[in-house]
């Protein structure tokens, strides 16, 4: 039952490949940093390799056929893709699924205040963080504003050379003593998580005037984004730490990079899809958001964006009926892609070693997940663990089983036990990271380049 690792079964030019994926990987997890930069990044790649908006083919009264991709978005934070293959949609669908929303900060809708001579930004964490990670580390601010006219306007900053970072100061040691008493959840609260925005007044300002490096940094807002102050209630941004992914270890065998929960998923079944030739079921990739808070909302999985999308795909396709829609979701497979945690020895007694992801021993298969009693799984079946196994052997996959720790030390889970509920199989598999929703995460290239092989594989023979 021992996992070999791949490292020691690569040829040159295997190790190329890997290479090649692991670059391509990093330049998209660099850009990506919200979900809807992994949904436009994502479209971006997908039409350079031949997909169209199902919108488009809708307009021009086309007929799906074998071979044909499309994709549609779900409020340019959702984005499914499909290959039609040659069998009838209602015989299946091989669906790689997995989520492109991260840990992070959101301003608040009211966010820009100014104390004592400095502005700061108020914020509310997204997702289950470790507080005391995000201070006093450079940050950078994405999204997007919507304006009453109904234009939008994208925002970054922190992320070129020249740009400015943010902050969230930290408390000195030296006045400390009270703050190190405290319970690691407490180090830092919640409503302390305001990001340094500004300290310089506007020089122009009349003496008598209040808040002089907040009308200062209104003024910058407006010159750059022609952006008001109110422009922040229909807004979407998110703090980040900025920066880009890069290679980690003196052997350069790891990626360390923001939002690999669960990028690092997502992106290699994205490059899977893309990359697929001729199949017999129709291959799937779905990247959804809002996992990170119990996939809730339009743009969730619990949403019905899926459901109707297939229908309306099985409308251009000339195969829909109802009944044949709800055929088509419960006779398909499922990867339900998200990382897994790797066995950390600074952290082992956490973990129960016969039964935990190591680091360069491939894709990670969790027949369930769930919480000490397997609360909120989704567990897998005998029969498709096997099928998955076929697969996986069958290609040359290297890839391992495992659970999230030891049982009672808590647990996790993903989208699987959602899309069960059509009655389809699903197994939960992913690649695994360390320092899981950290600031910074990290992933064995070797790892990354066995899901990528893993997900064509599964699209290909499951």
């Amino acid at each position: 039952m021992e996992r070999k690792n791949a490292w020691l079964s690569y040829s040159e030019e295997e190790r190329a490949k890997l290479n090649q994926v692991c670059d391509d990987y990093k330049a998209y997890l660099s850009i990506a940093k919200t979900e809807r930069e992994c949904v436009t990044e994502a479209v971006r790649l997908a039409e350079a390799k031949g997909y169209r908006r199902m919108e488009d083919v809708m307009k021009a009264g086309e007929t799906l056929k074998e071979g044909d991709r499309v994709y549609r978005i779900c409020m340019n934070k959702t984005l499914v893709l499909f290959q039609i293959g040659s069998e009838p949609i209602e015989n299946g669908m091989n669906i790689l699924g997995a989520h492109i929303d991260s840990p992070r900060l959101d301003l608040k809708q009211n966010p820009l205040y100014e104390d004592t001579d400095m502005v700061l930004l108020d914020t509310h964490y997204y997702g289950g963080v470790k507080k005391y990670q995000w201070v006093a580390m450079p940050l950078a601010l994405h999204g997007v504003v919507a304006k009453k006219d109904g234009t939008s306007i994208n925002v970054v900053i922190g992320e070129d050379p020249e740009d400015p970072v943010l902050c969230i100061s930290d408390l000195l040691p030296h006045l400390a003593a009270d703050q190190m008493q405290k319970k690691a959840s407490e180090i830092i609260d919640g409503e302390a998580l305001d990001v340094l925005f500004g300290s310089e007044p506007a020089a122009d300002a009349d003496e008598k005037e209040q808040e002089l490096v907040k009308k200062n940094i209104l003024a910058l807002l407006k010159a750059k984004y022609d952006m008001e102050e109110e422009d922040f209630i229909s807004a979407e941004l998110e703090i980040v730490p900025a920066g880009a992914a890069r290679d980690c270890g003196l052997d350069r065998s790891m990626v360390i990079g923001y939002g690999q929960d669960d990028r690092i998923c997502a992106y290699t079944s994205l490059a899977a899809q893309l990359d697929m030739g001729p199949v017999k079921r129709t291959a799937v990739c779905l990247l959804v958001d809002k996992e990170e808070i119990g996939s809730v909302g339009a743009t969730g999985m619990h949403s019905r964006f899926f459901e109707n999308t297939v229908a309306e795909l099985m409308s251009l396709a000339g195969q829909y009926t109802d009944l044949g829609v709800r055929r088509a979701i419960a006779n398909s497979r499922m990867l339900s892609s998200d990382v897994s945690a790797a066995f950390d020895p600074n952290f082992a007694g956490v973990f129960e070693k016969k039964n935990s992801a190591y680091f360069g021993r491939g894709l990670v298969f969790n027949k369930y997940t769930g919480s000490r009693g397997k609360s909120g799984s989704n567990d897998a079946s005998a029969e498709y663990m096997a099928v998955i196994r076929r697969v996986m052997d069958d290609n040359g996959v290297f890839w391992q089983t495992a659970e999230l720790g030891k049982v009672d030390q808590g647990g996790g889970g993903t989208i699987a036990y959602i899309m069960a509920n059509y009655g389809m199989a699903v197994i939960d598999s992913g690649i695994a990271v360390l320092s899981m929703h950290a600031p910074w995460e990290i992933g064995s290239k070797a790892d990354i380049y066995e899901g990528y092989k893993g997900y064509m594989a599964f699209l290909k023979d499951a």
